[in-house]
């Protein structure tokens, strides 16, 4: 099993953002906005959603991937602390996520 972990990614765009937008497509995305950024996690999700529902096992892998890289983009556009959304994920385990869901509302 891998080692590498969203913490590991997180580390690396950070990385990359400081680079300068010629050599790096990270510090190219932020550069154009959160807009962008935002627009590539979307057309990211249409393609994961349709490689689900095209049952391609391998394809889902590599487009999660690409969800997951641009999602970690995107709140580092919003300033949105990975560990911030960590923190929420793990107090959300601590009941079902039916009666998680129903505090939501």
């Amino acid at each position: 099993m891998p080692q590498f972990s969203l913490t590991d990614l997180d580390t690396i765009i950070a990385k990359r953002a400081d680079a300068g937008a010629d050599s790096s497509y990270t510090a190219q995305l932020l550069h154009k906005g959160v807009l962008k950024c935002a627009e590539k996690l979307g057309e990211e999700s249409i393609e994961l959603i349709l490689a689900a529902a095209a049952q391609e096992k391998s394809d889902v892998a590599n487009e999660a991937a690409d969800v997951l890289y641009h999602l970690l983009v995107l709140l580092r556009a919003r300033d949105v602390p990975l560990e911030e959304v960590m923190t929420i994920l793990e107090g959300r385990t601590g009941q079902s996520g039916l009666a998680e869901k129903a505090l939501r509302g």
